[in-house]
């Protein structure tokens, strides 16, 4: 890790506001309970690698005791660096375990040349990691998304979709066996990246895929980021309206009874309230 004095004190300050959020994000949505046992989804990149050393920071001075679990999925992809991962949290001393499954064949043999991937490589990657969660008595199922993948997934399912749907930070699997917590989904980006930087983790470039949706995202992704630059505050008050939802101003009829709205008082009486209030008035 760069030791410099302006990287130490940079580092303290992003640890400080990271390890805020997520506890406040923790505290919000009851994440993390006493006696649970948290496995996290480890891929190599800067957002699990930063959610895991947040975490195992918190596991030590949270009020309450909790396990936790790293483990990483290899999806057996061509030129995936497999010796990174196991050195980066056998040397942590952390408890871990690599998932060996080989998706990736399966998705080349199934998904023709040039066609979207996406949608079954993640049900095969939730598939495996949802499996090994049961095997293992796990409580919650931790994944690395932060504040701007919560946005970008936001923007997509309302462009692509026409859905007014973003990421949970708390979530209830199909099958209701398995909780997924996103612990990061009060962090920025920005800081994310700063702090994986500054602390040097040993990054697993993500450049196998390059489907249509990852490009979608990267969309998603430049007009958030310029609208942060030009405008400070949208990203944040963006992310707050999705905590202030309000059912009765939307058009959605099976969230709020649009067929079911009534007058509470008849136009006569309302006419007559009217009349009386007129006549005090007056006097």
């Amino acid at each position: 890790m760069s030791d410099s004095r302006e990287n130490r004190e940079e580092l303290k300050k992003l640890h400080k506001r990271l390890r805020r959020g997520v506890g406040q994000a923790i505290a919000d949505f009851n994440m993390i309970e006493e006696g649970d046992k948290v496995m996290v989804c480890l891929s190599g990149g800067k957002d699990s690698y930063t959610l895991l050393d947040i975490l195992l920071h918190l596991q030590k001075t949270a009020p309450i005791t909790f396990e936790i679990l790293a483990v990483n999925l290899d999806q057996k992809q061509p030129g995936f660096p497999e010796d990174i991962l196991p050195k980066y949290l056998k040397d942590l001393g952390v408890n871990y375990h690599i998932i060996e499954n080989d998706t990736y064949s399966i998705v080349k043999r199934v998904i023709p040349e040039g066609a979207t991937t996406c949608s079954l490589c993640s049900r095969l990657r939730r598939g495996s990691l949802y499996g090994y969660a049961r095997e293992q008595k796990v409580t919650k199922i931790a994944l690395g998304h932060h504040r701007d993948d919560i946005l970008e997934t936001y923007f997509l399912n309302m462009f692509y979709a026409g859905k007014l749907k973003a990421m949970p930070p708390k979530l209830l699997s199909d099958d209701g066996t398995n909780i997924v917590i996103r612990p990061l989904a009060y962090c920025k980006e920005v800081d994310i990246e700063r702090y994986a930087q500054i602390k040097e983790f040993p990054i697993i470039p993500c450049n196998l895929c390059g489907s249509q949706e990852n490009l979608q995202r990267q969309a998603m992704k430049v007009m958030l980021q310029g609208w942060d630059e030009k405008f400070p505050g949208r990203l944040e008050s963006i992310f707050s309206s999705l905590k202030n939802i309000a059912p009765s101003q939307l058009a959605d009829t099976n969230l709020f009874d649009f067929s079911g709205l009534a007058l509470k008082n008849h136009p006569e009486d309302k006419d007559e309230s009217i009349n009386q209030g007129l006549e005090i008035l007056k006097m």
